[in-house]
């Protein structure tokens, strides 16, 4: 498969870009063709600005020349992979900004006319698989209570662009865990992608 593999952490030294180098090599390995996206290093624009919001419904056009690019990888890809840190229970603004201006309509969902009007449809046919690798700063207690909000939309999420259930990787508690518990997610992410 072509695996498009989106990476949002700014740290180079990160365990997030680790596990986003995890992500990438065991793909690979395992015979896959990736596109790496890695957002900060692309220094990708994540502020949908006022031009795109008035056009954002009005398809094709919607596709600006700073966007198109980033559509046409995702349209290329039969899978996709996000490698990104959970922050105050939500997607790293980078992230979420590539939500808003790449996963346009026409692009990951299209709205029905006629009796259905308003209704989603997906747009991400050519997606058959879809994984997101976390970690949270939080530990899995405290998530559960705030709801847990990425894992939520992710989950949901995935029915509405690409019809696929997401595989969802996420190591809590980031701030405590031992050594020996990233090194255990590290090997969990290398399988999960392996068998990918």
């Amino acid at each position: 498969m072509r695996v498009h593999v989106i990476h949002a952490h700014p740290v180079e030294t990160s365990f997030n870009r680790a596990l986003f180098s995890a992500t990438v090599e065991s793909l690979e390995k395992a015979g896959h063709v990736v596109d790496a996206l890695n957002l900060y290093e692309e220094a990708f624009c994540a502020v949908l600005s006022r031009e795109e919001r008035l056009g954002y419904h009005d398809i094709p056009d919607n596709l600006t020349p700073l966007t198109k690019p980033y559509v046409e990888r995702l349209k290329a890809a039969d899978a996709l992979v996000f490698v990104h840190p959970v922050w105050n229970y939500g997607y790293p603004a980078i992230l979420k900004g590539y939500f808003d201006r790449i996963f346009l309509p026409g692009v990951s969902f299209t709205m029905e006319n006629g009796s259905d009007r308003g209704r989603l449809k997906p747009g991400l046919g050519n997606i058959k698989k879809a994984a997101f690798v976390t970690t949270y700063g939080g530990d899995r207690w405290r998530t559960f209570l705030m709801g847990d909000p990425p894992r939520r939309v992710a989950m949901r999420w995935g029915w509405v662009t690409f019809q696929t259930r997401p595989k969802y990787l996420a190591l809590y508690d980031m701030n405590n865990v031992t050594q020996e518990k990233r090194e255990a997610f590290l090997g969990k992410v290398k399988a999960e992608m392996g068998r990918f």
